[in-house]
């Protein structure tokens, strides 16, 4: 089953998407419903992955390390004074 959903855009963008309809001989209905299909599942991957980072970092057993004794600990691989992983 389909929907129709009306949009507004201006005048420029309608012309690009006329371009690209006609060089890739697909029509802009075609084409905004990618579109639309590509943001969908990049955003949500996104928010998903959030939700997913806020859970383990909410856990009891989550454990943080200040970003300086990370970028420390970094900054010494390679070298002859390499650190132990912060904890």
């Amino acid at each position: 089953m389909s929907s129709l959903v009306n949009i507004r855009i201006d005048d420029e963008t309608r012309q690009r998407l006329d371009r690209l309809a006609s060089a890739t001989d697909r029509t802009r209905s075609h084409l905004v419903k990618k579109a639309i299909e590509e943001y969908l599942c990049a955003n949500e991957w996104q928010v998903q992955e959030i939700e997913k980072a806020i859970r383990q970092a909410d856990a009891p057993e989550a454990v943080f390390v200040e970003h300086d004794r990370v970028d420390t600990w970094l900054n010494s691989w390679g070298s002859d004074k390499e650190t132990e992983r912060p904890r």
